[in-house]
């Protein structure tokens, strides 16, 4: 099973946003624990530069995984136009 590690940005933003979003966050990242793919998510590699989306809603995540260490690194979350700038 993989640990999820939130950078401070996420975080910032997981506190920020209307807490019924931040709980179906929170929930997947915690499912991505056990399949940090997504398979089941139906997440795909981004384009262009390292990691993986997750979309819920108008907001938008990206996460790194770290096989060596087993974890899942949230780096960013955001509105959906903002978050792959």
């Amino acid at each position: 099973m993989y640990r999820v590690e939130y950078r401070r940005q996420a975080q910032k933003t997981l506190a920020r946003m209307p807490r019924d979003v931040a709980a179906r966050f929170i929930e997947a990242f915690d499912g991505l624990a056990v399949d940090p793919r997504g398979r089941d998510l139906g997440v795909a590699p981004l384009r262009g530069r390292p990691g993986f989306p997750l979309r819920i809603g108008g907001w938008r995540a990206v996460y790194r995984v770290d096989d060596d260490r087993l974890i899942v690194l949230v780096l960013d979350i955001g509105a959906r136009g903002d978050v792959y700038k």
